[in-house]
């Protein structure tokens, strides 16, 4: 900053003004200085404007994986309203282990976010510690929490699940079985599984029928070879209801693979409307979610309540609709 100052002409302070918006210098001056900024290649160090301001300019996110479409679909959803604000999104991967999300939660707030957004799959209890003893907005994604830290944005992976088994149900379906992971702690596939359970056992059916294979989340190869058990434990199994997309997919790739016709034989159900339940053929019942929708939800809120009074920042859950669609898989 003082080698900018000294080719332009003017004070550091004044540099500094021109590098904000809504300066309060000429603009003729303000122009005459970025230009300088510009041909010295000069970049503000926001730690040290940090100091001054109080504002880190960045929200904390954290994802339970980076290459799955959905996490990333609300990434982007998320940038497009932070950018509106000026903040920047700086992210950090769970791997669907609440350890490590305590790990990174206490790293993260050692540099002083303005907000933090976590995708909900479960919390230790020193996370639950952490999160509710700062002053700043948290926002739990992809979940409705019984237990919710502050605001949430997202629904309740178990109503869904619930609601798609009574659509099976309607549908004629008696002995389905559901595909979940083997992870026991709380996690969305979890809360899947439960309302599955729900639902049939409401209906009077038998609702153990439940195979847990592989760590979350399942893999197209791992669904493949679950589809496999699947048929050699239940051979009567009208329907199987999957945790996600990718393992239906692979379950579907198995049966057909087998002479099995998909949906007369056996239907498939997935969850998440992935683009590959979309072109598979036949195309796969799932669970409509919207996760550009959850990403611009939470990037709205978090603008809201960055700029509201004490008296307005009240507790907010913004439900996303998640719900059944039927496509050839199921007859």
């Amino acid at each position: 900053m003082r080698d900018v100052a000294k080719a332009a002409g003017v004070s550091r302070m004044t540099v500094s003004r021109a590098l904000k918006k809504n300066s309060p210098i000429s603009a003729e001056t303000r122009e005459h200085i970025l230009k300088i900024v510009r041909e010295l290649n000069y970049v503000p160090d926001q730690m040290a404007g940090s100091l001054s301001t109080k504002k880190s300019g960045f929200v904390a996110t954290l994802l339970p994986s980076l290459n799955n479409l959905h996490f990333a679909q609300t990434i982007q959803g998320l940038t497009e309203e932070l950018e509106k604000i000026d903040l920047q999104i700086l992210l950090g991967h769970t791997g669907y282990s609440s350890e490590r999300e305590e790990h990174l939660v206490e790293a993260l707030l050692r540099r002083r976010p303005e907000a933090m957004v976590l995708s909900y799959d479960g919390h230790t209890e020193r996370t639950y510690e952490l999160l509710s003893s700062v002053d700043i907005p948290i926002i739990e994604i992809w979940e409705r929490p019984e237990r919710a830290i502050g605001h949430t944005v997202g629904f309740s992976n178990e109503h869904a699940a619930f609601r798609m088994t009574q659509a099976l149900i309607a549908k004629g379906y008696k002995n389905i079985i559901f595909l979940g992971e083997e992870d026991e702690a709380w996690t969305r596939g979890a809360a899947r599984r439960k309302g599955f359970v729900a639902a049939m056992k409401a209906a009077g059916l038998d609702g153990d029928r439940v195979m847990k294979f592989g760590k979350p989340p399942l893999s197209i190869e791992l669904g493949a070879q679950a589809g496999e058990q699947i048929m050699a434990a239940w051979p009567d199994a009208d329907c199987i209801f999957c945790v996600s997309d990718l393992a239906a997919f692979g379950v579907q790739s198995y049966l057909l693979a087998k002479g099995v016709r998909v949906p007369e034989d056996v239907a498939i159900a997935g969850f998440g409307n992935f683009e590959v339940s979309r072109f598979a053929f036949p195309s796969i019942t799932t669970v409509m979610v919207e996760p550009l929708i959850i990403g611009r939800e939470t990037g709205a809120l978090i603008a809201r309540l960055l700029q509201a009074d004490d008296s307005e920042k009240t507790t907010n859950h913004i439900e996303v609709p998640a719900n059944p669609i039927f496509r050839q898989s199921c007859a």
